[in-house]
C-alpha cells in the first residue's frame, strides 16, 4: 500500500510540476496512506519538485510527525493535510502557488470568497445543477500555522473542497489523488477565467458571477 501511493502521489507532483506550480519549492501534497492509525505520505520540506527522488516523500502520523526517524522534515503546512483526514474521508490534498490563485485571492480577499456561477468546470467539485454556485472562501494567511490549520479547518466539510488562502496559495483535496488533481485544475482554470474576464469587463471587479 505504502509503495503504491508513494508512485500515486509522485506521479501527480511529476504532472503539477510539468504546470510549473512548484516555483521555488512551493507547494506541498499529501496521500493517505491508513486510516487507523491515520498515516500519510507528505511532501518533504525544502525539495525541488521537478525532480523526482527517494525522498520526496516521508511517513507521518494524525499529528502530522515523522513515523520513523529520519533526517527529513515535513512541509509547513502538513498541519493543513492533518485537518483534512481528521474531518473527512478524502484520500488526497494538495497545495500549490500559483500567480492566479495569488491575485484572486487579493482581489476577493476582503470578501472573504471567490464565488463562480454558469461555468462548466464547477462540475468538477460535483456540482450538476444548472443554476449552481461554487463559493471557494479565503482566509487570512496566519504565518503562525497551527492558527493557520484551526482557520482552515473551519471551512472543511466533505470529502472534496478548496480554500484559498490569502497571497498564498490554494489548498484542496478529495477523496482520490484523481479527484483532488481535478478540482485544482478546474480551479486555477476558474481563476485565470476571472482574472481575463476582469480584464475586458473591470466593472465586474467586485460583482458576483
Amino acid at each position: 500500500m505504502l509503495k503504491e501511493r508513494w508512485s500515486e502521489l509522485a506521479d501527480v507532483k511529476d504532472e503539477l510540476a510539468q504546470r510549473d506550480w512548484f516555483m521555488g519549492t512551493s507547494g506541498n501534497l499529501a496521500i493517505k496512506v491508513s486510516d487507523h492509525p491515520l498515516q500519510f505520505l507528505v511532501t518533504a520540506s525544502g525539495k525541488d519538485k521537478r525532480k523526482r527522488t527517494d525522498e520526496d516523500f516521508l511517513l507521518v502520523d494524525e499529528f502530522g510527525r515523522a513515523v520513523e526517524e529520519t533526517h527529513l522534515k515535513p512541509s509547513a503546512e502538513t498541519l493543513l493535510h492533518v485537518e483534512i483526514y481528521r474531518k473527512t474521508g478524502a484520500g488526497c490534498s494538495l497545495h500549490v502557488h500559483t500567480i492566479d490563485n495569488n491575485v484572486i485571492s487579493e482581489v476577493y480577499g476582503v470578501q472573504g470568497e471567490v464565488t463562480f456561477k454558469g461555468q462548466e468546470l464547477i462540475k468538477a467539485f460535483d456540482m450538476w445543477e444548472e443554476d449552481a454556485v461554487l463559493k471557494i472562501p479565503i482566509i487570512h494567511n496566519y504565518a503562525h500555522i497551527p492558527t493557520l490549520a484551526r482557520e482552515f479547518s473551519e471551512h472543511i466539510s466533505g470529502d472534496s473542497g478548496a480554500v484559498l488562502i490569502r497571497n498564498h496559495g490554494i489548498t484542496v483535496w478529495g477523496k482520490t489523488a484523481f479527484e483532488a488533481k481535478k478540482i485544482l485544475e478546474a480551479s486555477e482554470f476558474l481563476f485565470r477565467y476571472q482574472l481575463r474576464l476582469l480584464e475586458h469587463k473591470p466593472y465586474q471587479l467586485f460583482k458576483v458571477v
